[in-house]
């Protein structure tokens, strides 16, 4: 089998986080992710997957949440809407903002 990994909660929970991380960071694309973590999954011992399994979903589960939590908490946050109103401008003006953005 070769190498195996490790399998605690805090080792699943930082592989996921830095696989969002490369995701958010646009350093990997979706696809990258999945094939990432199927690469994980085979030098996890067969003996250690329940676990490992156990400790990938709730991690994902805890993730999902977070980010369900910002999404619904920023969705009804009225300062938030009114700039979010802004992007109805046309796509032209949206452009225009991002290159002074990126400029910056």
């Amino acid at each position: 089998m070769g190498q195996e990994v490790s399998v605690s909660y805090q080792a699943v929970k930082s592989r996921v986080y830095r696989l969002i991380d490369s995701l958010v960071e646009g350093d990997k694309t979706e696809q990258d992710i999945q094939a990432s973590m199927q690469r994980w999954w085979r030098l996890v011992h067969p003996a250690d997957r329940p676990m490992a399994r156990k400790y990938l979903l709730a991690v994902l589960q805890k993730s999902n949440a977070t980010l369900g939590a910002i999404n619904d908490g920023m969705c009804d946050f009225k300062e938030f809407s009114v700039i979010s109103d802004l992007d109805d401008r046309p796509a032209k003006m949206r452009a225009a903002a991002q290159s002074q953005a990126s400029a910056m």
